[in-house]
């Protein structure tokens, strides 16, 4: 995924707001999802959900007002509940941003672990 970097994405030294890069993988993994026909807005109508239990993530170099960042996600692992994603922040020099790391945990209703619906891990497994 191509984020472009405006000046509300920044704190006052222009550099992105620490906590944003979270907000670029959650739009990231959601369009890596559907690339791959995973529609959670339409799980979640049906009860399965999905809450991030964990996150890590490692800065390397900032990223600025005007950058152009790719988010390039991949599921790392998957269990019977849980899917670890992986992302890898660059910007147009290729300069890696930031890596992080999120672990998802399939969920009802009642925000009570449950399986992970075959039809989803089958899909997630083959991407």
């Amino acid at each position: 995924m191509k984020k472009r970097i405006f000046y509300h994405d920044t704190d006052c030294g222009g550099v992105v707001y620490y906590a944003n890069y979270l907000k670029y993988t959650e739009e990231a993994r959601t369009e890596y999802f559907e690339e791959k026909g995973v529609f959670i807005k339409e799980w979640a109508d049906k009860g399965v959900l999905f809450v991030v239990a964990h996150q890590e993530i490692d800065y390397r170099l900032p990223a600025v007002y005007g950058d152009i960042l790719e988010v390039r996600t991949h599921v790392a692992k998957i269990s019977a509940v849980k899917i670890e994603t992986a992302h890898e922040i660059r910007n147009q020099d290729d300069k890696l941003i930031c890596e992080v790391k999120i672990i998802m945990v399939c969920v009802d209703k009642d925000i009570k672990p449950r399986a992970i619906p075959g039809e989803i891990a089958a899909t997630l497994k083959e991407a």
